[in-house]
């Protein structure tokens, strides 16, 4: 991923908010380093040759893709550690969803965020986390519920890379969700995708052991409309992926509880 698409990823909605301020110094910190070409090209050549359309989905993916190292620097440095799997977790992701080209620069942004956060905190304590909750305000304006749902996704993901998930990660977690307009519930839903335990698979359809037999149903039938992963097809093949990956967790969550119940 050559500079320019970052730069053309971060313009439109991302100019002016807390994003943008953010996006400005770690892309800015990388061009005065001399990265500015990565060497990669893109599918249309050099001199570009993208038609509207597909401009507009580059810069929705820059945009997510930017978004979620701004928000995974916080969730990372969290319990003030900085954990290898959690950083292998984020590598392997830029490799899936956006190319070799995009793997040193994108752990390069997170380092520059990192030492943010460490400037701002130590200038002002609270002010870069006060930062990152606006960050998911202006996320939660300019994305759809469904790309937040999928950025939450990957954010508990990384949480998830080391085995274990600590208090103050999940109110990390809790904190961009409430920001980005999400709720408790659907954190926990998260963080449970893919237990094999009844308890588990109770916490993804954010239901109650308790609820009826109705009430499951009704909240399988409203999760597999909210995660269905047509709805970030936008965001490109890979990322749909992650998300049909998703649907399949929780199609496995529904099927645990329907056969322990009984139902039909």
């Amino acid at each position: 991923m050559g500079m320019s698409k970052w730069i053309g990823g971060v313009l439109g909605w991302m100019v002016g908010g807390p994003l943008g301020a953010l996006a400005g110094f770690a892309l800015g910190a990388l061009m005065d380093g001399g990265r500015q070409d990565d060497g990669y090209q893109d599918e249309a050549g050099p001199t570009g040759g993208y038609d509207a359309g597909d401009r507009v989905n580059q810069g929705q993916r820059n945009s997510f893709l930017f978004s979620m190292l701004a928000l995974a620097s916080y969730v990372i440095s969290a319990d003030g550690r900085i954990m290898h799997s959690e950083m292998e977790y984020v590598r392997r992701f830029l490799r899936t969803n956006f190319g070799e080209g995009a793997v040193a620069q994108g752990e390069q942004i997170l380092l520059r965020l990192f030492d943010e956060k460490k400037q701002m905190e130590a200038a002002r304590p609270g002010s870069f986390r006060n930062t990152i909750r606006q960050c998911g305000a202006q996320i939660a304006m300019n994305m759809s519920y469904e790309e937040r749902l999928q950025l939450l996704s990957f954010l508990c993901g990384i949480s998830k890379a080391d085995g274990q998930v600590s208090p103050v990660e999940v109110e990390a977690l809790r904190e961009i969700a409430l920001a980005m307009q999400l709720t408790g519930q659907e954190v926990d839903s998260m963080l449970n995708l893919g237990s094999t335990s009844l308890e588990g698979a109770y916490k993804v359809l954010e239901v109650s052991p308790d609820a009826t037999d109705d009430e499951v149903k009704r909240a399988y039938r409203r999760l597999a409309l909210k995660h269905h992963p047509d709805r970030v097809a936008a965001l490109g093949e890979d990322v749909q992926k992650a998300a049909e990956e998703k649907f399949k967790n929780i199609n496995d969550a529904y099927e645990r509880i329907r056969k322990a119940r009984g139902m039909k």
